[in-house]
């Protein structure tokens, strides 16, 4: 499972090109690989630039998407149960929702 961190600021509405998403796409592909048996988990708001290459990187190279219910970003069960159900291998956090996501995996019970 691929787990990548950015750290963000305040949202600044920026416009991202497309030379700059295909720039993007092209090497995290080339770093992080994914293939037909990937499942990357869009949990980013599409209002943020940082959920562009979840929304396209899956289509580029044949992967699979799945989509969180609504606000489900924001809840680490549903995170998990998605996981799970979908058999996501690839997903994006920031720092504090990692932390949460952390938090709530390390209390569950083991199985």
């Amino acid at each position: 499972m691929s787990f990548i961190l950015w750290l963000t600021g305040k949202p600044k509405g920026v416009m991202v090109e497309h030379h700059s998403v295909l720039n993007r796409i092209l090497w995290m592909h080339n770093r992080y690989g994914l293939s037909a048996e990937d499942t990357i988990l869009q949990k980013t708001a599409f209002t943020f630039d940082v959920s562009v290459w979840e929304l396209f990187w899956w289509s580029m190279v044949g992967s699979k998407v799945s989509l969180l219910s609504v606000g489900g970003e924001k809840n680490p069960e549903d995170i998990v149960d998605t996981i799970a159900r979908d058999g996501v291998t690839t997903m994006h956090f920031v720092p504090a929702m990692l932390r949460a996501f952390l938090e709530y995996v390390e209390q569950q019970p083991r199985k």
